[in-house]
């Protein structure tokens, strides 16, 4: 009986480390991010000059532990350690033009992060979308270029999840900068064409977009794909 209670208290101490370390990530990477991303846009050279804070985040990230079980936790983390290994990424190569300067950048370079090595594309497709239906999470994966929808200066965080997953998608799929409409004719990112299983499985793209949007587009318009800007989306 001793040794049961023990061992209640030992594996007991060890969840309540990981809870301590996700709830401590979560609250520095929003300092992080107000402190660095303004517009959607980030302060690159300055965190490149001062990198500190972000090697902290990077190095808290690796002792998080968070379960499919406690799924917004699990989606917010998730979230947050992609963006903030992009920033990661293109502070070490920096300066750099655009994420695609540096080959492998979304799927060679791994980050320690959760007790795993792994890639940017791993987090997207095997820790998200391979996870969960929701398309939703292609508007809050930002992978560093001007062509994505818009950083946000604060983190996901568990308890607002679902509203900031919910604003930032009605936010994209309202700008004309990223949904083009002329005429009959409506031009989509081509995050729509890349990932185009994510955003039909309940219709079409036009039947996704307008369940977001204010003023709806025609389900006869005529789709097209617009080219992707690589560009890098600094301050």
């Amino acid at each position: 009986m001793k040794k049961i209670i023990i061992l209640i208290a030992f594996f007991g101490a060890i969840s309540f480390g990981f809870s301590q370390n996700a709830s401590e990530y979560f609250k520095a990477a929003n300092a992080f991010f107000n402190e660095n991303v303004s517009n959607g846009k980030v302060a690159y050279s300055k965190i490149h000059n001062n990198p500190e804070a972000l090697n902290k985040l990077v190095a808290l990230a690796e002792t998080v532990s968070v379960s499919k079980n406690d799924v917004k936790t699990y989606q917010a983390f998730w979230i947050n350690a992609y963006n903030i290994s992009v920033i990661k990424g293109i502070v070490k190569n920096f300066p750099m033009k655009s994420p695609l300067d540096k080959a492998g950048f979304f799927d060679k370079t791994k980050y320690k992060i959760a007790g795993e090595s792994i890639t940017l594309n791993d987090i997207e497709n095997k820790k998200l979308r391979a996870q969960f239906s929701d398309a939703r999470f292609h508007f809050v994966l930002v992978c560093g270029a001007v062509g994505c929808p818009p950083l946000i200066n604060k983190a996901y965080q568990p308890n607002t999840l679902e509203a900031q997953l919910q604003r930032q998608a009605e936010i994209a799929l309202n700008n004309p900068s990223f949904i083009k409409i002329k005429k009959n004719n409506v031009e989509l990112s081509e995050i729509f064409k890349w990932y185009k299983e994510d955003f039909v499985k309940n219709g079409n793209e036009i039947d996704y977009i307008n369940t977001f949007r204010i003023e709806k587009i025609p389900f006869k318009s005529k789709v097209s794909y617009y080219s992707y800007n690589w560009n890098l989306n600094k301050q």
